[in-house]
Formats: C-alpha cells, sequence, structure tokens
C-alpha cells in the first residue's frame, strides 16, 4: 500500500499596500501587517508575526514624525521571509539617538528596528523621499 502526503507549498502573497497621513494612520499600518501575518500560508511563527507588527508601527511613526507626516507601507512575503518596506517624502536618513528615559521624547524605535529585523537597507526615493525595507526571517 502507498502512502500518500500532500505538503502545503508555500505561497508568495501578493503585496498590501497601506497609506497612511498623520498619527490615526500607525493604528491602520499595524491592522493591516496583523491582517497580512494572519494570511500567510504557511502562518510564519507568532514571535515573527509580532516583530514584524512592531518594526511597522515603529517605521509608520517615524515617517509620521520625522519623514514628512505621511508614509506608504507595503508588505510582501516569501517561503522564508517577510517584508515591510515604508517609504516617506523625506530625503534624510534615520538617526540613531540614544533614547530618552527620563522625559519620554523617544528614541528608541529605530535601535527596535534594527535589532529585530534580519536585513534593513534604505533606498532613495519614490521621488525625493527615501524607503527603509526591512526584511524578517518567517
Amino acid at each position: 500500500m502507498n502512502s500518500t502526503t500532500i505538503a502545503v507549498a508555500p505561497r508568495h502573497s501578493a503585496p498590501t499596500v497601506v497609506r497612511g497621513t498623520g498619527a490615526d494612520s500607525i493604528h491602520q499600518a499595524r491592522e493591516s501587517a496583523r491582517a497580512f501575518t494572519d494570511s500567510l500560508t504557511p502562518a510564519p511563527d507568532p514571535a515573527s508575526a509580532d516583530a514584524l507588527i512592531l518594526v511597522v508601527s515603529e517605521l509608520a511613526t517615524n515617517a509620521v514624525r520625522h519623514g514628512g507626516g505621511r508614509y506608504t507601507l507595503t508588505l510582501s512575503a516569501d517561503p522564508v521571509t517577510m517584508t515591510a518596506a515604508v517609504s516617506d517624502p523625506s530625503p534624510a536618513p534615520p538617526r540613531e539617538r540614544a533614547p530618552d528615559l527620563n522625559y519620554g521624547t523617544g528614541g528608541f524605535g529605530w535601535h527596535m528596528v534594527r535589532r529585530l529585523t534580519s536585513e534593513l537597507t534604505i533606498t532613495p526615493g519614490p521621488a525625493s523621499g527615501k524607503t527603509i525595507h526591512a526584511r524578517l526571517t518567517r
């Protein structure tokens, strides 16, 4: 008697695109990232999914605060990785600064993004802005 195994082939997901303006849109970016990770087959490790959502939240927040007030988020995945690409109108690259432990003015986000990602690149564009590509292992 033969046994047959049917494996679920990993799917390349269609990219998810979110456009945001202002602080109110950051929640939408997080919710879109959660829906995106929930839709992947096979599902990513729960810790990796949570890390992607945190990275998306930080990058969207930084785009709103420091990048011109608006952003475009593109989420994509392949069988091994998940990528969040956040574009904003500012050409200035993110700058690392010492976290403010006393007055609550921030400084933690970029450190977190760098720590949580397996690959991080910054490319020029669109137009005169920049795009930050954050890749995480699935």
